[in-house]
């Protein structure tokens, strides 16, 4: 081959792409013949293998053998023109790339790759072409054989580590890049020899010591590459460098993880653990958010970055790291997190401003103050050597700071990871604002809901009580159900169970104001039935003045129209029992021997909606009956009539050790872990006072009967040991009983009740409420009433089917007026 033949051929670039493999020996024997090279040359692999390859070639190109062999061995390869002699006598001008594909132990083999010359103008130019695309593709390319041995690669491969192509030859992948995980990618490698079935889009993430710290990733294709009888000659694979796609779908999924997990609660320091658990350790190995103490409080806080005068109070509200010696740890969740004035994290706080520092001094004391020993742990010591603070900020306020941090494992924070950072504090920062807020809401709502509720049950004698409350908000612990007891006059109570439609707070307040009116009516001692007609008076007069008719009632949400009502009013004395219900369910009694019935009770009209009159009924109660007032809710399980009053039934027959465990168990039992429905329960076991602590006396209607009244009056009290009462006693019967003579019919009752305070009670057949004077001094009397409010704790008047009863009360605990 003449000199500008071999310059042409040395300039162009071997097309390995349509090049027929063959392998020969080292003495330049064939040993292995494949279709591709029976394609070019048409002869068969039983003709060829085994002979020297000199006969292959012209006898011109056959005399240059020993010399090419020699050049092989010293080049360790050869590239050039040669000429073939076709199985029909016809010579081809082929191009000849020779490579050595000596395998350590094995015997000398070299690999020959033919392809054929086209003479046709511009055939090297397209050529050339080709050959660029291979040699000069970004692309990394490269072949295997069987024992997964480099024996081509183009220069493109270079860049992704192992040094040039020429070094790669005879050699492994982990031989040439020690730090790539060689074995996943010779896994795939060996599945293709195997099978012959082409991997492609097969990626790989490691950690090369090109890219020091750096996670890389890298997109391998395989595909097997065969003799002509199909046996596997290696492998042909492409790499191409992804790394970049990899950590922006990495950062993507981060951030889809960290929609799905932060804020799936309003509790701020949830909230805040959410953010430090979602980033630890994808993306940072120690993580620390730190809230000022006004935000866990659900305070109002300043617009814009705080004033570096202002006293900063920061408190822990979540931290995640990979290493319990990093000092975020060492401050616990709920703890105050203290930091050196004008350190980073005091610095991003005042300013609002994110900072990061990819390579920290590994001699400086870290930042946090108050660690364990008195002394400041430096970078080095703890191993960590980026960090960046990015500041909790939210509509326009800095709520607190989060600090990340990486240890040696990791590559420093770069610009992408301070975005990336200031994303997901971003949307945390929303989240945290957001439970900030309903804090605060919910504070204010309790303290609206404690005000509206009792908080305890007030001390009486004449039930023993226990209350169940269960809302169906169970964000805000408001609604509209509710429950009372109301001491009355005569040692009697009220008990009271109503409903406000609706939830939440406007259901809550609309039930306040209810619940203020039945206890205003409850004072005047009316009867169930006059209190429910009052009481619908109110609701519907209220819903007048706001325009909301009765049928509005689904829309007047901060309205009392369409609730219920139930009043029930029970006397230790005698163990009566009077009630009266606005559309509200009927309670159920249990009897003393454990059996439950149910009050047959007419069902009035809903509050505010009109319609007949209220009725009430009346029963006795043996002592030791228990009284249960509920609301909807307690039934609202699908089931209506008979099938509600079952369950219920079945509830209240369990038997338990106390009355409050009873009433807990019951609405357990009943009602589902979240209720479509408020809930209210208030159970009441009845009591009975003694004979000895009550005594009456009928008087005639003979002003010389009062003489006679004050002095039982005062036997009573010598034998109650209540001497001390005597004088206030005898004002009280004087003129209680005067008054009755003067101005009343028969008959006339005196009666005394030793409760929680003596109650002094005078009976008469008229109609006539007395009213309170306020005499000048000149007038000759008109002072009867005016003294006994003077000396008692309280009177007052009360109306019964028969006539009125004046009352009053004296303290038995207090000392005598």
């Amino acid at each position: 081959m003449g000199t500008y033949e071999e310059q042409r051929v040395a300039r162009q670039r071997f097309d390995v792409a349509d090049a027929a493999p063959v392998l020969l020996d080292a003495q330049g024997v064939v040993t292995s013949w494949t279709r591709d090279a029976q394609r070019l040359l048409a002869y068969a692999p039983g003709e060829v293998v085994g002979t020297r390859v000199a006969g292959l070639l012209t006898a011109e190109d056959a005399e240059r053998v020993p010399e090419l062999a020699e050049r092989c061995r010293r080049d360790g390869g050869w590239a050039g023109l040669l000429t073939a002699r076709r199985k029909d006598g016809r010579p081809v001008r082929v191009m000849v790339r020779i490579t050595s594909a000596l395998e350590p132990g094995g015997p000398a083999q070299w690999l020959v790759l033919l392809s054929e010359m086209d003479e046709a103008p511009g055939w090297d130019m397209s050529r050339t072409v080709l050959e660029q695309l291979v040699a000069g593709s970004p692309v990394g390319i490269a072949i295997v054989d069987p024992s997964l041995r480099f024996v081509w690669s183009n220069a493109a491969l270079e860049q992704f580590g192992g040094g040039p192509a020429r070094h790669r030859l005879g050699l492994r992948l982990a031989d040439v890049q020690p730090g790539v995980n060689a074995e996943a990618v010779e896994a795939q490698m060996r599945a293709v020899l195997e099978t012959g079935e082409p991997v492609v889009g097969y990626e790989h993430v490691d950690r090369l010591r090109s890219a020091p710290h750096r996670e890389t990733a890298h997109m391998l294709s395989f595909t097997r590459l065969e003799d002509d009888r199909g046996h596997p000659m290696g492998v042909y694979y492409t790499v191409v460098d992804v790394t970049e796609r990899h950590r922006a779908r990495q950062r993507l999924a981060l951030l889809d993880r960290a929609g799905e997990q932060i804020g799936r609660s309003l509790d701020i320091v949830h909230t805040a653990q959410e953010l430090a658990d979602v980033v630890v350790p994808a993306f940072a190995d120690s993580v620390a958010v730190d809230l000022l103490e006004p935000v866990l409080r659900g305070a109002e806080l300043p617009a814009g970055p705080l004033s570096t005068t202002d006293r900063v109070l920061l408190r822990r509200a979540g931290h995640q790291t990979v290493h319990d010696s990093v000092p975020e740890t060492v401050v616990r969740v709920g703890d105050v997190a203290g930091y050196r004035a004008g350190s980073p994290p005091v610095l991003s706080l005042t300013t609002g401003r994110p900072w990061r520092e990819p390579h920290l001094d590994p001699r400086a004391e870290e930042w946090a103050t108050g660690g364990p020993g008195g002394r400041a742990a430096t970078f080095l010591e703890l191993g960590l050597h980026s960090v960046m603070i990015v500041p909790v900020r939210a509509r326009g306020v800095t709520l607190g700071i989060t600090t990340f941090f990486r240890r040696h494992r990791q590559e420093p924070f770069d610009e992408d990871d301070l975005s990336l950072a200031e994303d997901l504090v971003s949307r945390a920062a929303v989240c945290v604002d957001n439970a900030r807020r309903y804090t605060r809401e919910r504070e204010a709502a309790l303290v609206l809901q404690r005000s509206l509720l009792p908080h305890r049950l007030p001390d009486q004698d004449a039930v023993e009580v226990a209350a169940e409350y269960r809302p169906a908000d169970e964000l805000t612990g408001l609604g509209g159900d509710w429950y009372d007891l109301v001491p009355l006059s005569g040692a009697r109570v009220a008990l009271v169970v109503g409903e406000v439609p609706g939830h939440g707070i406007d259901a809550a307040a609309a039930m306040g104001r209810l619940r203020t009116a039945v206890r205003t009516l409850a004072a005047l001692d009316l009867p169930p039935e006059e209190v429910l007609a009052h009481l619908d008076d109110v609701v519907a007069t209220a819903a007048r003045e706001e325009g909301v008719g009765p049928d509005a009632a689904a829309a007047a949400s901060t309205q009392a129209v369409g609730s219920g009502c139930l009043y029930v009013v029970y006397d230790p004395v005698d163990g009566q029992c009077t009630m009266a219900a606005a559309g509200h369910p009927a309670p159920a009694v249990v009897l003393p021997d454990g059996t439950v019935t149910f009050v047959d009770l007419p069902q009035g009209s809903s509050l505010g909606a009109g319609g007949l009159p209220f009725e009430s009924v009346e029963l006795a109660l043996a002592e030791g009956s228990t009284l249960a007032l509920h609301t909807d809710g307690l039934l609202a399980r699908g089931e209506a009539g008979d099938g509600a009053r079952d369950r219920l039934r079945r509830a209240l027959e369990r038997p338990e050790p106390s009355l409050a465990v009873r009433c807990r168990t019951v609405v357990d039992a009943l009602v589902p872990a979240r209720p479509n429905d408020d809930v209210a329960l208030l159970m009441a076991r009845t009591r009975l006072l003694g004979a000895d602590q009550v005594a009456d006396w009928d008087l005639p209607a003979d002003p010389a009967v009062v003489a006679d009244a004050r002095k039982e009056a005062t036997r009573q009290l010598t034998e109650w040991r209540l001497e001390e009462l005597a004088f206030t006693t005898e004002l009280v019967v004087s003129e209680l009983v005067t008054n009755a003579i003067r101005h009343a019919t028969l008959p006339i009752r005196l009666r005394l009740i030793k409760d929680r305070s003596l109650i002094c009670e005078v009976f008469d057949g008229g109609a006539t409420a007395p009213h309170l004077r306020h005499p000048r001094t000149t007038d000759e009397g008109g002072r009867g009433l005016l003294l006994v409010s003077q000396f008692t704790q309280r009177w007052g008047t009360r109306f019964v089917p028969e006539g009125k009863i004046i009352w009053a009360e004296q303290s038995l605990t207090d000392p005598p007026v």
